[in-house]
């Protein structure tokens, strides 16, 4: 009589994705395999089936990691004009340095692409730097948590929902307040669980720092990406994570970098805001400072680029950017802004890349 695994325990046994092995039980490849009810069950003694897809799908399928966060100003959708950029190919360039790592759509891209010698990544949010250290340090415990939080919030009504993610809110931003190390775990499935579940995935606080997005009418959030949190996890464990200015960088950064500036956007209009999700602004002033250190970052040899937005998109005489990169170069290219509260705000725009090579 045969012992048997379930598809969890084959996935982990064999090294492979549960989506994986469900598929190759349909199929047919796993020898004896059956269902018991709607689960299905593996001999113990199977032999992980020889895979027949191609192995370039199975490497990109095994390396490609995403943004574990949905993230204001995010990077997914200029990811193709970005990686233009990348300079690794000639292997000279063996570190990376993202001081406004925000969601991480370049990091993660990278980190995806190429095994470097040395990754910096920085952000003066300490909520979420505190995320992406407890996804590399410990991920099981975090997992774990936000099971529990999802098993706890899908089943609920609309009403109860409400309810339950005030609560979290609040808590969440207690902990802001009051935490210390003990609760750092506890404060990033908050983080993550709020950003699954409110308006929009949008991060923002008001003046007293508070997190104050409402909920969004999400029928089904996936709160618990357990797949492609295990996946981040095991790309940061060589990372270098920093909670601070991205002055901090420097002493990182050198002839062998290659660095992404990716600030807070200068608003394009008189309403409009990129800056409000910390409670510090980045006004004309600290732009200009950015353009200072990498001008003193250009000097040490590194490869820089710098995105932001265009202000020539409501007033094509402003040449602020213009004038404080002169010595580089800039490129306009076409985005498309998602994260708005009003609905015709979102649409076509022109952002910049700005490079030093």
């Amino acid at each position: 009589m045969f012992a048997y695994m379930t598809a969890s325990e084959a996935a982990e046994k064999w090294n492979i994705s549960h989506r994986r092995v469900l598929t190759l039980c349909k199929e047919n490849r796993i020898t004896d395999a059956a269902t018991l009810g709607k689960m299905w069950i593996i001999p113990i003694n199977a032999q992980k089936p020889e895979d027949a897809r191609s192995r370039r799908y199975i490497d990109n399928e095994e390396k490609v990691v995403k943004p574990f966060l949905k993230w204001a100003g995010g990077k997914g959708q200029l990811l193709k004009e970005i990686e233009h950029y990348y300079p690794f190919a000639k292997g000279n360039i063996t570190k990376y340095a993202e001081p406004f790592v925000g969601g991480g759509a370049v990091l993660f891209d990278i980190l995806s692409k190429y095994n470097l010698k040395e990754v910096y990544i920085s952000d003066i949010n300490a909520e979420l730097i505190n995320s992406y250290r407890i996804i590399r340090d410990d991920i099981d415990a975090l997992i774990k948590m936000l099971y529990t939080m999802q098993s706890e919030f899908i089943p609920l009504d609309t009403v109860s929902r409400k309810s339950y993610y005030n609560e979290k809110r609040e808590r969440f931003n207690y902990l802001k307040v009051n935490g210390n190390d003990n609760i750092n775990i506890e404060k990033a499935a908050l983080m993550i669980f709020l950003n699954k579940t409110c308006f929009n995935g949008l991060f923002r606080v008001n003046k007293k720092g508070f997190f104050n997005v409402p909920m969004g009418a999400y029928k089904n959030p996936m709160i618990c990406d357990e797949k492609n949190l295990r996946a981040v996890s095991e790309k940061l464990q060589n990372v270098t994570i920093v909670c601070g200015d991205y002055r901090e960088s420097a002493d990182f950064i050198d002839e062998n970098t290659f660095v992404y500036f990716d600030p807070p956007y200068r608003p394009i209009t008189d309403t409009a805001s990129f800056t409000a999700y910390t409670e510090n602004l980045f006004n004309d002033e600290e732009q200009i400072e950015l353009a200072r250190f990498v001008d003193d970052m250009h000097k040490k040899g590194a490869k820089i680029v710098i995105s932001n937005s265009d202000p020539k998109n409501s007033n094509t005489e402003d040449n602020f950017f213009d004038n404080i990169y002169s010595a580089h170069k800039i490129k306009r290219v076409e985005a498309t802004r998602m994260i708005n509260c009003n609905s015709e705000a979102r649409g076509k725009i022109k952002e910049l890349l700005i490079s030093n090579f």
